[in-house]
């Protein structure tokens, strides 16, 4: 085996210049861009390691490769279009895996996956990334004519800067109003709580009702027993909420930690 590797995305959708040079300046008049045929471009920052992957797989005693990148759909895209880029045709076959201990990837080299077993992961990896181009481009460009300065629009963050808008308004208009229950400690030790009332006077009707009789009847009860599952094990985001909320970690330092127990065996990657 020959080993490289992708240092993330090698290759990135082309800006809008490059199909036509009258995009350089922006105009609502030119929107929607929407490329007929899509082109990419190998990113500034990785052109030397592209440029070693693409020796490699046109390497004579090279006759077939193995795509080991991230078992996922963005890793599935990173490769594929690699491959495309480098204008390699040498058959390919999938190393997938979800553990990076020994045993799991010696595991994983046994037994291979046929290439054509993950054309529809590649598939929907690409209507992600064009959907985002095409949002972003179209959507940025539309917005800043219109309100005469730089706005950034997204398929993602947008969304959530919205809902993020949404929450802050609720909570600062947020008002808050009184209640009234009316609780009784039962003589086992057990309390028993009311419904909520807006006014005072219906809680106090309640009470005096309940003073007056002395005494309660359980008219129905209900047992149930319920199963709890226990918690999913961390993903690195989880982890680093946790971390800061327990122990006062940045993000950063988490990363950092949980990096340095990976290499050190003692945990499995989060």
């Amino acid at each position: 085996y020959l080993v490289s590797w992708c240092v993330g995305h090698l290759m990135e959708l082309a800006p809008p210049n490059v199909y036509d040079a009258k995009y350089v300046k922006w105009s609502i008049a030119d929107l929607p861009i929407l490329p007929q045929k899509w082109q990419y471009l190998v990113s500034a920052s990785t052109k030397k390691q592209f440029g070693i992957l693409q020796k490699l797989m046109h390497r004579p005693d090279v006759d077939s490769i193995v795509n080991s990148c991230d078992s996922g759909r963005e890793g599935e895209l990173i490769f594929r279009l690699v491959y495309q880029q480098a204008g390699c045709k040498k058959p390919f076959s999938r190393l997938w895996l979800s553990s990076m201990e020994e045993n799991a990837i010696r595991e994983g080299f046994a037994h291979l996956k046929p290439s054509t077993e993950y054309d529809a992961l590649y598939n929907a990896a690409l209507c992600r990334e064009r959907a985002d181009w095409m949002v972003g481009i179209n959507a940025s460009r539309l917005f800043s004519c219109l309100y005469g300065q730089p706005l950034a629009v997204g398929r993602v963050m947008t969304p959530v800067l919205a809902m993020t808008v949404v929450r802050e308004a609720a909570i600062a208009a947020f008002v808050p109003e009184k209640f009234y229950t009316v609780a009784l400690t039962l003589a086992d030790g057990g309390t028993a709580s009311s419904k909520r009332f807006a006014q005072k006077a219906d809680a106090e009707l309640l009470l005096s009702k309940c003073r007056k009789e002395g005494r309660v009847t359980v008219q129905k009860m209900e047992r149930k027993e319920k199963s709890e599952s226990p918690p999913q094990l961390y993903d690195l985001t989880a982890l680093q909420r946790d971390a800061n909320r327990l122990l006062g970690f940045t993000a950063q330092q988490t990363l950092d930690y949980a990096q340095s127990l990976y290499e050190k065996r003692l945990i499995t990657y989060p």
